[in-house]
């Protein structure tokens, strides 16, 4: 599932919520996509962050570090 699909399906579900409730099922599915969503958007900011560079007024250029 894509970003897309995933936050039309949260979103969905929020508003189930808010309307009539959820059922169990719909209340676990809504807690995974959550987490997925998350995950995934840790994930890309991490990837995003290892390959940025920095450049040191000295004009020297520092890769940044392996992130955790």
């Amino acid at each position: 599932m894509n970003i897309e699909e995933l936050t039309k399906r949260i979103n969905e579900l929020y508003h189930k919520s808010q309307e009539e409730g959820l059922t169990e099922e719909e209340k676990e599915e809504q807690a995974s996509l959550r987490r997925q969503y998350i995950d995934s958007f840790k994930n890309n900011l991490k990837g995003q962050l290892e390959n940025m560079s920095i450049q040191r007024p000295d004009g020297s250029i520092e890769k940044v570090r392996k992130i955790k």
